[in-house]
């Protein structure tokens, strides 16, 4: 794998959040991660990736910057850290994590962790466990790394749907780094969080092959989670409106994870969709009213809204809707 840069001179900044910063550099989109290469202005010298545009790659659309020669150079690590993100890779960089501070629980002792495979269904989901409720998320491997890039996560937490955004190994940039999936479910259970949403990034890591995606990221959490004495719930991927075989109905992502859970997760399901008898065994849930619920949400699914596939967001929301009632 070839790292492809270039050379550049930014000559806007867009948007300036404290984890985000969009910019144009030589004219074109970049976006860049000020805790991880400092500060970026007007002017600046920078190297950027810019592999995702050049080969059109559907995370791409935007250079990504490597470097800020002008003010990135020299920055201090966390005096705490021992860890090291993309460990032996040209963008490593110490990390710390929960586990060297805090102390974790024995167990989960019942916590529903609700498993998502596409980072599409996270708001649903949230909406669907709703206020009043502390919630965690715990992003995994499968889709963009950064936990920051996520103007979603920034939304829901804004509108207190989570309180708490876990960056698990080897994704970075969260309120919070965690090196293993266990670790974070057991942080999540003894800082008093309700339930944790495991999810990926934005954008999905595939090759068309049954075991090739990011989806899988559901087995990960789902046997971590039984393990630990937590209750599993899978978020079913279903689209009534995908033209492609594979992900038309359940998704051949979602039936994959299953393959690879051990243990029983519940796999709830909207009371009011057809059973598709692939998934076995389900929970059927009232989703009556998500669209209320999930009123001013951002709601998009490769480019599908509610109105074009209301039945990805419907059942996404059941699995929420679920986890809320396991905690009684």
């Amino acid at each position: 794998m070839a790292l492809t840069l270039r050379w550049g001179t930014v000559t806007a900044v867009t948007q300036r959040l404290d984890e985000l910063i969009r910019c144009t550099v030589d004219g074109k989109e970049c976006i860049a991660y000020p805790r991880q290469t400092g500060h970026v202005e007007v002017g600046d010298t920078v190297l950027v990736n810019t592999q995702a545009l050049d080969l059109e790659l559907g995370s791409g659309g935007f250079d990504v910057l490597y470097a800020n020669m002008t003010r990135g150079l020299g920055l201090q690590p966390p005096s705490s850290a021992h860890v090291m993100a993309l460990p032996y890779t040209p963008g490593q960089s110490a990390a710390a994590c929960v586990e060297e501070s805090d102390g974790l629980a024995d167990d989960l002792g019942g916590m529903p962790v609700v498993c998502c495979g596409l980072h599409s269904q996270v708001p649903p989901v949230v909406a669907g466990i709703g206020v009043g409720i502390r919630v965690a998320y715990a992003q995994l491997a499968g889709g963009a790394l950064p936990v920051a890039f996520s103007d979603t996560i920034r939304t829901l937490k804004t509108r207190r749907l989570i309180e708490t955004a876990i960056a698990v190994s080897p994704c970075l940039d969260g309120d919070v780094q965690a090196l293993t999936v266990a670790s974070a479910l057991t942080w999540a259970k003894a800082r008093g969080f309700d339930i944790v949403v495991c999810g990926i990034g934005p954008g999905i890591a595939g090759t068309g092959s049954v075991f090739g995606h990011g989806g899988l990221a559901v087995a990960e959490a789902g046997n971590a989670a039984a393990a630990l004495g937590g209750r599993a719930v899978v978020a079913v991927r279903y689209s009534g409106a995908d033209s492609r075989a594979r992900h038309r109905g359940v998704s051949h992502h979602t039936l994959s994870a299953l393959r690879l859970t051990l243990g029983q997760p519940d796999v709830p399901w909207p009371s009011d969709l057809g059973h598709d008898g692939a998934l076995g065994d389900v929970v059927e849930i009232d989703v009556k009213g998500w669209q209320d619920a999930c009123t001013g949400l951002p709601l998009k699914h490769m480019g599908r809204g509610p109105a074009e596939d209301p039945w990805f967001f419907a059942s996404a929301f059941a699995a929420g809707r679920h986890a809320r009632a396991l905690l009684g």
